[in-house]
């Protein structure tokens, strides 16, 4: 049976998810900033190379703190949004939380340390990292713990906390490890990383000390053993998704390397970076708004597509003028927040555009695997089926278009991707993409693919690019006012 319904409670109308995807992009705007002030920097004084080791460096003790990190933080959030009204459930819950934030943080760094050499060997092909890998331990601990913290802040909805440790601590990061590159070189690539996952695990820890949610009960493993166990099943169900896809973008960057230098996975790092930063704010608002609404609506059937819904409606709205605009000022943005050592990405980035354009729209089918719980379904669909188009396509692309086939790759994969998994959610859940909603994606692909097509004509005037953004802007204008001002009738 198929779901569909117009009309939500209050806390899901158009207004007020917008007011909360305004508040939550903001917060990542400021992150964003912070981020690619930081990159350009990096750019500056380290060049694609460094940025190469930086991105090796990250994808690869990425994959162990997935590993480690058992897919806690949204465990967390999928397990608090229903309950923090309830304060017992509350305390019960933070105390186990809190053990289970410690071991696999500690665990994690434990890994990394123990297996440096290897993954030295593995990432450089010698030896010469071992050290940094070691050094490297301490980053992946704080960072498993900082995640988590945030997966408890997102849980409860402590927005006030969760911009504050976002900003600051970025700030602090970008204050103290920033000057390490430009002291040591690429000696100071390890430092600065671990820097700033010490200054974001301060700043979400007291976040979350502050926040008035830390109160526990006292531990007791009979009592609480259901708890650990449900979290720990649903989170390692996400852990492994999480780690096939880090292992996934570990192995194609060694791909890239191996089959071209250390200066193409710069380079497409760069663009995947700038691209991701740069829309980053609204993937990050869906994150943080639409992913407790949803689990909370899990047993209410129409509420529950409504809300997909709505979220698909917005994002298609939003997403369009921010493509158009990447699309078009590539080679600018390129040049202003990293140097002409970049600009052979443009392409790349354009075509990531258009990758990224597929990606919003359907992102907020993606969560309905995680929210059902049903660990066989998401784990092919979310993970396997990606892993094996990524790969594929990836080293395909590569091999006959150099970087830009990085980005055709990006495309490919989320539009069959994406296609095959609607069919599923469609016919094992009953969720249904409306009429309305179909005739907005169908706008959304043409307005930009027009701005993508114009791109590929060098002397293709500013003018063109206005006229395709204005038509985008007065659609997506005039359908979110006639929205909210309905929702407010």
């Amino acid at each position: 049976m198929h779901y569909l319904v117009d009309n939500l409670q209050p806390e899901n109308s158009y207004r007020t998810i917008l007011k909360r995807i305004a508040a939550f992009g903001g917060v990542h705007a400021l992150s964003a900033l912070i981020a690619l002030v930081r990159g350009k920097l990096v750019a500056m004084l380290l060049g694609s190379t460094g940025m190469g080791i930086t991105s090796l460096f990250s994808s690869s003790t990425g994959f162990i703190q997935q590993i480690a990190g058992l897919g806690l933080n949204q465990a967390l959030v999928k397990e608090v949004a229903p309950i923090k009204g309830d304060a017992d459930k509350m305390k019960v819950l933070m105390s186990v939380a809190l053990r289970l934030i410690l071991l696999t943080s500690l665990g994690g760094g434990a890994i990394c340390f123990l297996l440096s050499p290897l993954l030295s060997l593995w990432t450089f092909g010698s030896a010469d990292y071992t050290a940094g890998f070691m050094f490297m331990s301490i980053c992946v601990a704080l960072t498993i713990a900082s995640v988590a913290y945030t997966g408890l802040l997102q849980g409860v909805g402590a927005v006030k906390y969760l911009v504050k440790a976002s900003v600051v601590g970025g700030l602090a990061g970008l204050c103290f490890g920033v000057p390490l590159y430009y002291f040591f070189g690429y000696n100071g690539i390890v430092p600065s990383l671990t820097v700033g996952a010490l200054t974001m695990f301060i700043f979400y820890y007291t976040s979350f000390r502050k926040s008035g949610y830390n109160l526990a009960v006292k531990f007791n493993w009979a009592e609480h053993k259901p708890l650990v166990m449900r979290l720990l099943k649903v989170g390692t169900v996400l852990m492994i998704g999480s780690m096939i896809t880090s292992f996934v973008g570990y192995v194609v960057n060694v791909y890239v390397k191996t089959h071209g230098s250390l200066s193409d996975v710069g380079l497409y790092n760069a663009a995947n970076s700038l691209t991701n930063q740069y829309v980053g704010l609204v993937f990050s608002a869906l994150a943080m708004d639409y992913f407790p609404r949803l689990s909370a609506a899990l047993n209410k059937p129409g509420e529950f597509n409504a809300i997909i819904n709505r979220q698909i409606e917005i994002m298609s709205l939003i997403i369009a003028p921010m493509v158009i605009c990447l699309i078009a000022t590539a080679p600018w943005i390129i040049r202003l927040l990293l140097t002409d050592e970049f600009l052979p990405v443009t392409s790349l980035m354009r075509w990531m555009g258009l990758g990224i354009m597929i990606l919003a729209i359907t992102y907020p089918l993606s969560y309905v695997f995680i929210v059902k719980n049903d660990s066989r379904i998401y784990l092919i669909m979310e993970v396997l089926m990606p892993a094996v188009l990524w790969i594929l396509t990836s080293f395909l692309f590569y091999h006959l278009w150099g970087l830009v086939g990085l980005g055709v790759s990006f495309v490919v994969r989320m539009f069959v991707g994406d296609s095959i998994a609607y069919v599923v959610l469609h016919r094992v859940y009953g969720v249904t993409v409306s009429r309305s909603n179909l005739l907005r994606i169908i706008f959304t692909a043409i307005v930009c693919s027009s701005a993508f097509v114009a791109s590929l004509f060098e002397n293709c005037h500013w003018s063109v690019f206005a006229a395709i953004l204005a038509v985008s802007l007065l659609f997506s204008g005039i359908s979110l006012y006639r929205r909210t001002k309905k929702a407010q009738n």
